[in-house]
C-alpha cells in the first residue's frame, strides 16, 4: 500500500470506529430515556418494578372526608341542580325512603345530573356508603 492510501485509510478507519461507538452510546442513552418510569399494579396482585413503591404508597385507604372533599362536595356543598346539601338531614331523609341502602343504590347507578358513583368511579360501595353517611348525617 502506498503512503497516500495509508494516510487516507487510517483516519477513515478511526472515524468509522468512532461512529459505531457513538451510535451505541446514543442507542443506550435513548433506551435509558425511554424506559418506563413505573408500572400499573392491580389491587390484590404483587406489584414489582421501578414505580412499585410509589404506587403502593399512593394506595392508602381513603376516608369519607377525603371522598366528600374530592368527589361529592362540588355539588353537595352548594346544592347544585337540586343535590341535597351536606348536613341538611331533612333533605337527605326525604330522599331516603329506602334508607341508606336506597341512597347508596342511587349513588352507584347515578341519579338525575349525578353520574354513576358521583364522579368517584374507583370508590368501593363501602367508601360511598361512608361518604353518604358523612354528608347526610343518617
Amino acid at each position: 500500500m502506498n503512503l497516500i492510501k495509508k494516510i487516507l485509510v487510517a483516519p477513515a478507519t478511526v472515524l468509522a470506529l468512532w461512529a459505531v461507538t457513538a451510535q451505541a452510546t446514543t442507542d443506550e442513552a435513548i433506551a435509558e430515556r425511554l424506559k418506563p418510569v413505573g408500572e400499573v399494579c392491580v389491587m390484590g396482585e404483587e406489584c414489582k418494578g421501578v414505580g412499585a413503591v410509589a404506587v403502593a404508597a399512593g394506595g392508602a385507604a381513603r376516608t369519607a372526608d377525603d371522598i366528600v372533599a374530592k368527589h361529592c362536595g362540588a355539588c353537595h356543598t352548594p346544592g347544585i341542580l337540586g343535590a341535597p346539601m351536606i348536613g341538611d338531614t331533612a333533605a337527605w331523609k326525604a330522599r331516603a325512603s329506602n334508607g341508606l341502602d336506597g341512597l347508596l343504590a342511587n349513588a352507584i347507578s347515578g341519579l338525575n345530573a349525578m353520574p354513576p358513583k358521583g364522579t368517584c368511579a374507583d370508590c368501593s360501595d363501602d367508601e360511598l356508603r361512608e361518604a353518604i353517611q358523612k354528608m347526610s348525617g343518617l
